[in-house]
Parts: C-alpha cells; sequence; structure tokens
C-alpha cells in the first residue's frame, strides 16, 4: 500500500506499524531513514502508487483482482483440483508416495513447512484484523473464498515449479518462477519474451526479500519486544540493532545451510506456531461458545448485506479479497522456489501439496483470527453510525488509518486469556524469524539466477541479508518498505502471464500422472 495507508501488506507479513518501531520515524538520531526516504520516493513512488492503484470507484487495488481473476480461471480450468485431490495431498505429505531415491533436498511435508512459514507471518495476527475493523464479520467470507481459489493458483505454479527446475551433480536443486518462466516460455516458442519476464521476476524477488520479507520483520518483532518487556521502560526501547544483532545471528546459523537447514527448522517451527496460535484461538472459542453460532451468522450475513460497515457488502467484499491475496502469496510465485526443492519424480506432486499451503494460512490461521475477534465481542456496531466501533470504552471508529491491528487482536485474545500480550509477543517473534528464513531462500535463488550459482555469490547474499535485519531492527525505512512491497506483487505480475501460457503444460502433467494412480504405476512406500 502506498505509505499514506498505514499499511505495509507484504504477504504474509502485513502489519500495522505500531509502537516504538513506528515511534522511531520521529526520532532525529535515524537520519538514515530521512535521507533514504528523500533519495528513493522520487523514483519509486510512482512504481509504488502504479502497483496499488485501485480500480475505478473502489479501494480495489487493481493487482488483487489480477490474482483473483488467475485463480478463478486456473480454479475452473483444473476442474477444481483443490477440492478434488487434497486427500490424495494429504498422502502425500505423509510420505505415502515419496521415492526415497528421487531427485531433491527435501521432503514434501519440509517443503511445505517451508513454504507456509514464509507466509504465515505477522498478516495473520494484525492484518485480519484490519480487515474485520473495516470490512466487518462478512470480510471473512470472502477472505475465505479467495483462499480457496487461490489454491488453485498454487498448485499450477509450484508443479512448474519443479518441472523445470534445474538439478545439480552434487544432489541441489534449483526452482522457481525464473526457471519455468526462462525455460517453459521457450519450450512454446517464446525465449525472448521468458527470459524478460524470469529477469524481471528475479529483480523483483531479491527486492521482496530484503525489504518485508526482511527488514519489516525484524522492526515488528522489536517493536512487540519492547512492548512484552516494559515499553518505554524496556531496556529494548531504542536499541533495536541489539534485537537485529541477536536475530541476525540466529537466522546466519539457520540460512548458511541451505534449504535442507531452513526446512529442518520450519519442519518444527510451523506445527508448534500454529499450535499455538490456533490452540490460543480455540480457548476463546470455547470460552464464547455461546456465541458461534451468532458468530458464524455474522459473518455470512455481513458477506451480503455489509451489516454497515465502511462501503456495505462491497466494503466487505475487498476487504475479504484483500487480506486473503495479501496474505497466503497464491499467485505471486515465491512458494514454487521452496516447493521446487522437494524430493519427487513426479512435479505434479508437489503441486497437489502446495495447494494445502493456502488452507493453512487462509482458511485455517486468518479465519481463526477474525472469528475470535467477532466473537469476543471487542467490536460493536454503533447504533449511531452502524459503523463498527471498539468496545473498549473508547468510541473509536476502526479505520484502516488507526494503529488498531495488533491492539485489537490482542484485545479479542484477551478476553479469555489476560496473559495473551505475552503470546503474541512470542506468536510475533516466531512469525517474523520463520518468514525471514523463507524468504532469505527466495531472494538467494532469484541472486544466484541473476548473477551466477557460485558459493561466493551464496555467501555474499546471506552475509548481506542479515545485515539488512539489523537495519531493519534499528531504523524505519518507509519508502524502501513501500518499494519492496510494491515489487513482492509486480513479482505475480510476471509469474502470471507466464501461468496463463504455460498452464497446458500441467494439465497434461496433472492428467499423466492421474492415469497412472488410477492404474496402480504409481508406487506406493508407506
Amino acid at each position: 500500500m502506498p505509505k499514506t495507508a498505514a499499511l505495509l501488506p507484504l504477504a504474509g507479513a502485513s502489519l500495522l506499524l505500531t509502537g516504538p518501531a513506528a515511534a522511531q520515524e520521529a526520532e532525529p538520531g535515524f537520519s538514515i531513514d530521512a535521507t533514504l526516504s528523500a533519495i528513493m520516493e522520487p523514483v519509486t513512488t510512482p512504481f509504488v502508487s502504479f502497483i496499488f492503484a485501485p480500480l475505478p470507484g473502489t479501494e480495489l487495488p487493481w493487482i488483487v483482482l489480477w490474482l483473483i481473476t488467475a485463480a478463478a480461471i486456473f480454479t475452473v480450468y483444473f476442474g477444481f483440483v483443490q477440492f478434488r485431490l487434497v486427500g490424495h495431498a494429504i498422502q502425500l505429505v505423509r510420505g505415502q508416495y515419496t521415492s526415497p531415491d528421487a531427485a531433491g533436498e527435501v521432503t514434501h511435508f519440509q517443503a511445505l513447512a517451508t513454504a507456509v512459514s514464509g507466509t504465515v507471518g505477522l498478516g495473520n495476527i494484525a492484518g485480519v484484523a484490519v480487515a474485520v475493523s473495516i470490512g466487518g464479520p462478512g470480510a471473512t467470507f470472502w477472505m475465505i473464498l479467495a483462499g480457496l481459489l487461490g489454491m488453485a493458483s498454487k498448485f499450477t505454479e509450484c508443479t512448474l515449479g519443479v518441472k523445470y527446475r534445474e538439478e545439480y551433480p552434487d544432489g541441489r536443486v534449483s526452482g522457481g518462477p525464473m526457471h519455468y518462466l526462462r525455460k517453459g516460455m521457450a519450450e512454446l516458442g517464446y525465449a525472448k519474451l521468458g527470459r524478460f519476464l524470469a529477469v524481471l521476476f528475479a529483480i523483483f524477488c531479491v527486492f521482496a526479500s530484503w525489504g518485508g520479507g526482511n527488514m519489516f520483520q525484524a522492526n515488528q518483532a522489536h517493536a512487540q519486544l519492547v512492548v512484552i518487556t516494559g515499553g518505554e521502560a524496556s531496556f529494548l526501547n531504542g536499541r533495536g540493532w541489539i534485537t537485529g544483532i541477536v536475530m541476525a545471528i540466529i537466522v546466519f546459523m539457520v540460512i548458511v545451510g541451505g534449504i535442507k537447514s531452513i526446512a529442518r527448522v520450519t519442519e518444527k517451527l510451523v506445527p508448534f506456531m500454529g499450535i499455538l496460535y490456533l490452540g490460543a484461538a480455540l480457548i476463546v472459542i470455547g470460552v464464547e461458545y455461546d456465541r458461534i453460532g451468532w458468530a458464524i451468522g455474522q459473518i455470512f450475513a455481513g458477506a451480503f448485506t455489509g451489516l454497515g460497515v465502511a462501503g456495505g457488502i462491497v466494503g466487505a467484499l475487498i476487504q475479504g479479497l484483500r487480506r486473503a491475496t495479501f496474505s497466503n502469496e497464491a499467485g505471486i510465485g515465491s512458494a514454487a522456489i521452496a516447493h521446487a526443492a522437494v524430493q519427487t519424480n513426479h512435479p505434479v506432486t508437489e503441486g497437489f501439496v502446495s495447494m494445502l499451503e493456502p488452507f493453512i494460512d487462509t482458511v485455517v490461521i486468518c479465519t481463526a483470527t477474525a472469528l475470535v475477534i467477532t466473537i469476543s465481542g471487542v467490536m460493536q456496531q454503533d447504533p449511531a453510525t452502524g459503523m463498527y466501533v471498539w468496545d473498549q470504552g473508547l468510541g473509536q471508529i476502526a479505520t484502516e488509518g488507526s494503529l488498531s491491528g495488533v491492539e485489537l487482536t490482542s484485545a479479542a485474545f484477551g478476553t479469555a486469556i489476560p496473559w495473551f500480550p505475552y503470546v503474541l509477543g512470542l506468536a510475533v517473534v516466531l512469525f517474523a524469524f520463520s518468514t525471514m528464513i523463507s524468504w532469505s531462500y527466495y531472494g538467494l535463488k532469484a541472486w544466484l539466477f541473476l548473477f551466477g550459482d557460485s558459493k561466493a555469490s551464496d555467501l555474499f547474499f546471506k552475509i548481506l541479508f542479515c545485515l539488512f535485519v539489523v537495519l531493519g531492527a534499528s531504523v524505519s525505512l518507509g519508502a524502501v518498505l513501500d518499494f519492496s512491497d510494491a515489487s513482492l506483487f509486480a513479482m505475480g505480475i510476471a509469474n502470471i502471464i507466464g501461468l496463463y501460457f504455460l498452464m497446458p503444460v500441467v494439465k497434461r502433467e496433472m492428467t499423466g500422472y492421474l492415469a497412472k494412480l488410477r492404474a496402480g504405476k504409481i508406487p506406493r512406500y508407506h
């Protein structure tokens, strides 16, 4: 989003800039902020404004419609694959069809965990709160719908990520949109267009990994650590460099080992994060069990009536679609980089597995947050205006410009769990860390595609990435992050164009595999 929207919408990472981190912008000691903004804003503002420009007469950015339309087309083209084959996807994650001799570096579960760790981020905590506060409970319905459609986009791009990956003699693999755009488009006779799209994607991917996938995560993790350690009285207040150095060291220890090291961490971290956050959500829902039916009714009624929220039904639809798109990265192409490292002899199998990612991120975790906010009653409709307001004696109308994301989520969970701010602080740090290590891999693969796959280039990027962790925790770089967020969605432009050209390839892969599966020609190992 443009800076004036007060929302940095990196998928899986969106969060209102709040707390000490936001306050740093006003501190004269952080002159690097003003210097970089002065340099970058004249250059980046037109690009950022273009990417997030709303459709005429609406607040819906055109890039969201671009991604949602593609998701709907892929859903129909592949015969609603996300509903028909989800059972087989679960079997694949459990390793029932994984050959131990297949090329690749990680298991289906590890690839899924790495990709999920990149999408499940701070946006699942705060971004959903913003969507509900503006669009009302009905935004949840449209968010779920967009998440379900996004499963088809993931299926398409991740199948291609494996099919056109590079396999090296030492067992390493490298895949993602930059490879299938270059190789796949060349097969169709569009080599020049494919090379252009591949380079464009890789450039934007590197920028997105440095900013929203790194600096923003470190910035907000530090902000939450300050809050739970005493606020303005905290030792960490004004000392973001301490948080940055500690996080950079931990991140480097993980990413220096490559995708196998990252996967070993994410396969443990992602389930823990999910259990921690969803467990807290179930406690709130359990305490307010008598309001579950009412809350579900509010979600469906709000989806088609708006219940007096900003923009009515259109407002609910826009907020739901925007949140889901920003959160699960479906169509962006980033997850295909992680899924390409999987051990498999059949590319389409990872396409099936990847469908679970938007389901986990959007349909499960984002919906849990929205349901808790609705059930908890921390937001009520103002009888005078029909707008949703805080029920905290503040009379504050929740708008996108207000700093209500984290506060609203925390207040909702706090109705049943008074000590939830500490759980929230841990969740924010874990979500930020998991996003950083996944995006380090995405950025690295794009970097190596652009500058050559060598050990020196590999190490240089990882050191540079960790320096950005320290920088991100220490200062607030508004213009840099705006450009990074725009770069993320610009990845989706190049990626979707390629997917339209290559989706017949995916259909052939799916048809051939399913025929072998039905004939019993796909070995089952467990």
